[in-house]
């Protein structure tokens, strides 16, 4: 198993607690035949996490591809305030603590705007996680001119984003763009006409399920 960057730092600290911990427990008698099996499967389920699977992406100029593993949660018009400042199709990928939780760009562009806003940590299932939660912005801008918004929001979990992206250089479809410890989500805004390849409900695997296309 691979493990991702991300989770060094966090996987080291778990792994010298549960140390700490059952050097304790091996003062009371009897205790350390069950902490080091509940220690070791607790450490497995957090390196399980941090996993990064080495894995084959669809590559189309013109496809939406999901930039998460997970479920969709989200297929709706909406107003986008932030960066479209108007009308577009609101796709939104749920990542529950099974799913890979690499981010990838969903599609090859310049990186017309970035920001990250600090906020709230609610359910990421809920509609107003999108504009109150924590989280990151990144507008694509595709070679047709038409711009997708890619936003990473953590959940009531998840309370760590990390974003890779950077104003005025260029996303690569597939490419990774970031990382989300623990549950949360990832929403898309394409431009209304897009044409949309999935429903509520479907889980969709990142680099790999086509989310949509630009029309």
């Amino acid at each position: 198993m691979t493990i991702h960057k991300e989770g060094y730092k966090i996987l080291g600290t778990v792994l010298l607690i549960f140390a700490v911990i059952n050097l304790l427990l091996a003062l009371l008698p009897g205790v350390i035949a069950w902490s080091v099996p509940v220690s070791a499967v607790l450490f497995f389920l957090v390196l399980n996490f941090f996993r990064s699977p080495k894995r084959e992406g669809y590559l189309h100029e013109n496809a939406i591809i999901a930039p998460a593993d997970g479920k969709i949660v989200v297929i709706e018009e909406v107003e986008e305030n932030e960066i479209l400042h108007g009308k577009a199709i609101q796709i939104s990928v749920f990542m529950n603590v099974f799913n890979v939780h690499i981010n990838w760009y969903p599609l090859s562009g310049v990186i017309k705007n970035f920001k990250h806003h600090s906020g709230r940590f609610m359910s990421a299932y809920l509609p107003k996680a999108s504009t109150e939660n924590e989280r990151t912005t990144v507008a694509i801008e595709h070679e047709n001119g038409k711009v997708v918004v890619v936003r990473q929001v953590a959940g009531a979990v998840a309370r760590r984003i990390v974003c890779y992206a950077k104003e005025d250089t260029k996303s690569f479809q597939g490419q990774q763009m970031g990382f989300i410890k623990f549950g949360s989500r990832v929403d898309i805004f394409l431009p209304v006409g897009s044409r949309i390849d999935v429903k509520l409900g479907q889980v969709v695997r990142g680099k790999q399920t086509i989310l949509g296309w630009l029309e």
